[in-house]
């Protein structure tokens, strides 16, 4: 129903546009086609003014009305967003005094040198010094622009601190792979060929896929999780970012950063956490705030729901999270349990009763 009301929308104001057109027509007829373009062209500079006030009011109204939708209305949550912030902010400036000008020029001299009776016109073909005004200046602007953004890419992309978190990313239709380096601070070697249903990422492993592989004794420790990632608040993290499959793209809107992530050709990038995920939650006002690794690479039907979730916490949190998670080796190739059904039932018997007996303590208190 909606579609067939825009449909009859969209034709009725082509009808009454046309009839507009040849009602002008007639009334040209009528008063004479020299008179009625000189008073059509008195009209059209007359709208040239208005639309330049009114266009200027709409821009200006629009910025005071979703202003609070954009990045700019809160901080980057990164320590390298902020470069990212500043320069995006001085490129607005740039632009948006180069807009008004050339605009307000535009429909000024429009309106200002309209057709007047006894009016000549003056023409000149070449100028040396305006082609050097408007090419030397935007030349320079454009330039010194470009370099700020060579500067904050070459600092996003350079070598992370030591102390820098490791996480390799890895995209693929459609979610997210992320992979910590174990104990030996070491990430093991993969092959794509070897990747399987116990083996997202390829890893080295002894007999992987029914195989004999080249065993990596430094795959064997690394961890493995999907579409959610953490970070530490303060401490500077690192990605390797890859593809399964087609070009990805890592983009966290937050923290103001983005990398393609490319099938064959590893990218890195590195950024500083500001706030934890609970105090961003209280800046954005929104206790379901979380942040969004999303990709901005369009990568096949399902491109709009490759959504992943990253959690900034403190240290101490990231390492009893890190410390609860076992290998991705461990969870393919489980090592067989060595208790025997009465020592796992007595251990059953002793755990119950620590439970019961607490649970008792705390009645009692109450």
């Amino acid at each position: 129903m909606s579609t067939f009301f825009t449909i009859a929308v969209i034709v009725l104001v082509f009808l009454i546009i046309f009839q507009i057109a040849k009602a002008s027509e007639y009334v040209a007829v009528l008063k004479g086609e020299e008179k009625s373009r000189k008073e059509n062209n008195k009209v059209n500079g007359f709208f040239m003014i208005t639309f330049l006030i009114i266009g200027l009011i709409g821009v200006y109204w629009c910025n005071e009305l979703f202003f609070g939708k954009t990045l700019l209305a809160h901080d980057s949550a990164s320590v390298q967003g902020e470069k990212v912030d500043s320069m995006l902010k001085l490129t607005v400036i740039i632009t948006g005094i180069v807009f008004v000008l050339t605009q307000v020029a535009l429909f000024w001299f429009a309106y200002r040198f309209q057709e007047k009776e006894n009016a000549k016109p003056f023409f000149f073909p070449h100028n040396n010094t305006m082609e050097i005004i408007w090419t030397v200046i935007p030349a320079i602007a454009l330039t010194f622009l470009v370099v700020i953004g060579l500067r904050n890419w070459f600092s996003f992309t350079s070598e992370a601190p030591a102390n820098a978190i490791q996480v390799e990313v890895t995209g693929q239709q459609f979610g997210w792979i992320f992979r910590y380096a174990g104990k030996d601070k070491t990430f093991g070697k993969k092959y794509y060929k070897y990747i399987d249903g116990t083996n997202s990422l390829g890893l080295l492993w002894k007999d992987s896929a029914g195989l004999n592989l080249k065993d990596d004794p430094a795959a064997h420790d690394d961890i493995v999780t999907t579409q959610t990632m953490y970070a530490v608040k303060g401490r500077p993290c690192k990605l390797i970012i890859g593809s399964k499959d087609v070009i990805h793209d890592v983009g966290l809107s937050a923290f103001r950063l983005k990398m393609d992530a490319v099938p064959g050709t590893p990218t890195t990038l590195w950024f500083t956490p500001k706030y934890t995920t609970k105090e961003m939650k209280e800046i954005m006002g929104n206790p379901d705030y979380d942040y969004e690794i999303s990709c901005d690479q369009m990568c096949g039907n399902g491109h709009f729901g490759m959504r992943g979730v990253i959690k900034v916490v403190s240290q101490p949190e990231y390492d009893v999270w890190l410390a609860g998670l076992s290998s991705a080796y461990s969870a393919a190739f489980p090592a067989p349990s060595t208790t025997t059904p009465a020592v796992a039932a007595d251990s059953t018997k002793k755990m119950a009763a620590v439970i019961a007996k607490a649970v008792k303590g705390a009645l009692a208190k109450q």
